[in-house]
């Protein structure tokens, strides 16, 4: 496993190191990349930069609108791309020492497909797998980062060698199957997200003593759960037992326009908790007391095609999931194949407070455990390790 030495990032989970094992040998190499010397610069003493508003509508300083500009068109792909060239330069040596036949190269950031495809380059014999957690130059982000012209033809000419060049594409939705391949013009490989069945072994679920939805994850600008809580105050509104027995967790970064739409809110601010991060183990914990889990794709662009990890997760536990998003899209098709929960459009407010009732109802009424349905299962890690070693 090749690595960052020294990565700059918003958030960290040390937990997760024990899901490597110790039999893998992990190579750190250092990286200079100029994210910290944003962060630096665009906040002082007074302000810092959270990942929630990197993905912001609101009105930007003239610094950062600059430093918004120079990181969507100067640092192509993305700011890791400093590490490209050192990186490939020293794998080299290591793989023809070692006699490694294949490499797999994941991506965002997608400047370690570049490393690939100059160890390609190099080594024709080699058997590179590229692999795309997320799209590139269908990607909303770049919208965001205010990409211009130019620049796009750069990400599409980077992107058009990295499609032609690896010996096999795989990516985590049907819906990004589809935009690869008509990108491509060739076959790529569906391998989605999934969840390690060890992890939650150990669950135990208890009913808690309120009825408690709890979402997972970060809420910027674009993922919009406005329209489940106002069916949520109306619903308290109507019912009074449900105003008394409703909470509602928010665990991981939320954008402040959010956190301002609930907090002026006296309903909704009254049975709402804002939990920021914790540990992954702390987690798996807390689902255990959890009544519903919701997914909100509502609000991203291309949210047909979106199917988060923490989806597979949320799966796992067995507690119903209430997803707020299109019905047409790959996260709808999977609750449904799954019978995992339901997902509605954000304006299907009928549609949402049935499902909240039903769900009230069953919590009110027994000390349910949640089972996990069959199907699943075919989302394990183990599962899905096949067929990553059918690819390879």
């Amino acid at each position: 496993m090749f690595t960052p030495e020294n990565p700059s990032f918003g958030i960290r989970d040390e937990s997760l190191l024990k899901d490597v094992p110790g039999e893998v040998e992990v190579i750190r190499f250092p990286i200079w990349e100029p994210y910290d010397i944003f962060l630096r610069l665009s906040g002082s003493a007074k302000t810092s930069l959270k990942p929630t508003e990197l993905v912001s509508n609101k009105k930007k300083s003239v610094f950062q609108r600059i430093a918004t500009w120079i990181r969507g068109n100067i640092f192509i792909p993305d700011p890791r791309v400093f590490w490209v060239r050192p990186s490939a330069h020293f794998l080299t040596d290591f793989i023809r020492d070692n006699e490694i036949k294949t490499i797999v190269t994941t991506g965002p950031p997608h400047s370690l497909h570049l490393i690939g495809y100059r160890l390609k380059k190099k080594n024709p014999s080699l058997n590179w797998i590229a692999d795309f957690r997320d799209p590139w130059t269908q990607w909303g982000f770049l919208d965001t980062i205010r990409v211009g012209s130019f620049a796009r033809i750069l990400h599409n000419r980077l992107e058009a060698k990295i499609l032609a060049n690896a010996d096999k594409i795989i990516t985590i939705t049907p819906f990004y199957v589809r935009q690869f391949q008509s990108l491509a013009q060739r076959e790529v490989k569906l391998l989605p997200n999934g969840f390690d069945e060890e992890d939650f072994e150990d669950i135990v679920h208890k009913k808690s003593d309120k009825f408690l939805i709890r979402h997972v994850g970060i809420i910027n600008e674009k993922c919009d759960p406005r329209p489940l809580m106002k069916v949520l105050r109306d619903a308290m509104i109507e019912q009074k037992e449900f105003a008394e027995n409703i909470r509602i967790e928010f665990i991981g970064e939320v954008h402040p326009s959010f956190k301002s739409f609930v907090v002026e809110d006296e309903k909704l601010f009254r049975v709402s908790d804002f939990k920021g991060n914790i540990p992954h183990k702390e987690l798996l914990q807390r689902y255990g007391e959890s009544s519903l889990l919701l997914l909100v794709l509502h609000g991203y662009k291309d949210a047909e095609g979106y199917m988060p990890g923490k989806l597979f997760e949320y799966m796992a536990t067995g507690i119903p999931v209430l997803g707020v998003g299109p019905t047409n899209g790959d996260a709808s098709d999977l609750l449904a194949e799954t019978k995992a929960g339901e997902m509605f459009e954000a304006t299907d407010v009928t549609g949402m407070k049935n499902f909240l009732m039903t769900n009230f109802e069953r919590w009110k009424e027994s000390e349910t455990l949640f089972e996990v349905k069959p199907g699943v299962y075919n989302y394990s890690r183990k599962e899905l390790t096949k067929k990553l070693t059918d690819l390879l």
